[in-house]
């Protein structure tokens, strides 16, 4: 009788690890704020566990597809080839926006340039700008540095700034935000481009305009929020629908007015 009461206790722990540990995996960008929303989610709900890591978009969309995280983070919609790999896995999965972000362009901080066109952003990622001194700068080799292409942010940057067009040769592709942030921030030279909550002292965002030169706008929250930032982008969280039941409460959590105002404080744009 001891042993069967101590089976079924055992059983209901393992139902209930089952049902409040969850994985979360996939883009950079998204990894700040889905870690302070896992971190206060637990505090408010003792007994949960919700792990968080990065990798990239393109990595969290794979371990959705493989049945190794329960919710995938992306910077970037699902792309077809992913979306078809998905069905016939027989997997079916669901899209949820949970905020929005400002993508900056970031500098050394002793570079003296502070604008730069989105046809002059272009040149520099394709190859065609090679010098500060051909955007009004001083006489300087310009070293560019890029997400890898698995990264939402890659995928991203190039639709909306180089307009499709392919990233120069030998572009310098990071594994992580972080990387980028250190690489510009130890190179005179450099430039790269980064989630709005990742700029900090050691870089200098540089303002930016899509209409050749007549507004040249900063990326900041406000800004970012108003729509005159160009370059802003929603962020996904993509999970299976038939495990809607088991990652709903954290997704309600991060949807919720609470949850939205960890978005804003952690440096995103809400949703509402």
């Amino acid at each position: 009788m001891k042993k069967t009461i101590l089976l079924a206790a055992m059983a209901i722990g393992l139902f209930t690890t089952n049902v409040f540990a969850q994985k979360i995996k996939g883009s950079d960008t998204c990894l700040p704020v889905s870690q302070t929303e896992a971190e206060n989610f637990m505090n408010k709900n003792k007994g949960t566990k919700v792990t968080v890591t990065g990798g990239g978009s393109g990595v969290g969309i794979s371990a959705l597809m493989e049945g190794t995280t329960d919710i995938a983070m992306s910077s970037r919609k699902m792309k077809f080839d992913e979306k078809v790999r998905l069905q016939e896995a027989k997997k079916n999965a669901k899209e949820v926006v949970i905020a929005y972000d400002a993508l900056a362009v970031v500098v050394h901080p002793s570079n003296k340039v502070d604008n730069l066109t989105r046809e002059q952003l272009e040149g520099i990622f394709t190859g065609k700008i090679k010098n500060w001194k051909e955007v009004g700068g001083a006489d300087m080799k310009i070293v560019a540095y890029s997400r890898e292409t698995s990264s939402g942010t890659y995928e991203f940057f190039k639709e909306s700034v180089l307009k499709n067009k392919n990233y120069m040769n030998g572009i310098l592709s990071m594994p992580a935000t972080g990387a980028i942030i250190q690489s510009v921030s130890q190179t005179k030279g450099a430039i790269g481009y980064v989630g709005l909550a990742y700029v900090n002292k050691d870089v200098k965002p540089l303002h930016v305009s899509y209409d050749a030169g007549k507004n040249y706008v900063e990326p900041s929250f406000a800004n970012a929020k108003n729509k005159t930032y160009p370059i802003v982008r929603p962020l996904f969280y993509y999970y299976e629908v038939k495990s809607e039941g088991r990652v709903k409460p954290f997704i309600d959590y991060v949807l919720s007015a609470e949850g939205q105002e960890i978005v804003k404080k952690v440096g995103y744009i809400p949703v509402k």
